[in-house]
């Protein structure tokens, strides 16, 4: 799951076109149980605006099924394709003690693990179709870059200290020692 700009807005599913021909919506789901997106009932848009109110969702591959009030034809579904769905972060259960939303590292510091130099801000959490990346503003300004969100490159995340520790995989052409005479 991951968080909106506008701060308390949970993205927790896309709408991914019709299923048949009476108006009900196959719905990607971002959550552990797919059905959790039916309990939320209410559903917004990005900018907070009503989206969808589910009135009842079976789960399939890759999501579920669901009838949402005022959509009855497949025209009116497939018009919704696209449409990222999203829940105020209140309506979220509180995490365990040793776990996290990846909405909640919006903001936190990144320091270095072994020099503790600040690196920046976490930006955003972004996923482009392998695992998730860490976009990081750099603390002296700059363009923006990404963080591999794994254990080797994040070995540390403190929430509650607002602050995560990495250790960023060297860069493409960053000279790895001094060279020798030649």
């Amino acid at each position: 799951m991951a968080q909106s700009p506008a701060g308390n807005l949970i993205l927790v599913g896309r709408v991914a076109g019709a299923f048949g021909v009476r108006g009900e919506l196959r719905i990607a789901t971002y959550t552990e149980d797919p059905l959790t997106l039916a309990k939320f009932k209410a559903l917004t848009r990005q900018d907070g605006s009503p989206a969808l109110t589910v009135t009842s969702a079976r789960v399939v591959k890759e999501g579920v099924v669901a009838r949402c009030a005022g959509i009855d034809t497949k025209e009116a579904a497939d018009a919704l394709r696209g449409l990222r769905l999203y829940v105020p972060r209140a309506a979220l259960p509180e995490p365990d003690a040793d776990e996290f939303y990846l909405a909640d590292l919006i903001g936190l510091a990144v320091r270095h693990v072994a020099t503790d130099e600040l690196l920046g801000k976490i930006k955003s959490v972004q996923n482009f179709g392998a695992d998730d990346l860490l976009e990081i503003a750099p603390a002296l300004g700059g363009q923006t870059w990404y963080l591999p969100f794994t254990r080797a490159a994040v070995p540390e995340v403190r929430i509650a200290e607002g602050l995560v520790l990495a250790d960023p995989p060297a860069l493409v052409g960053e000279p790895e020692g001094p060279e020798g005479d030649d």
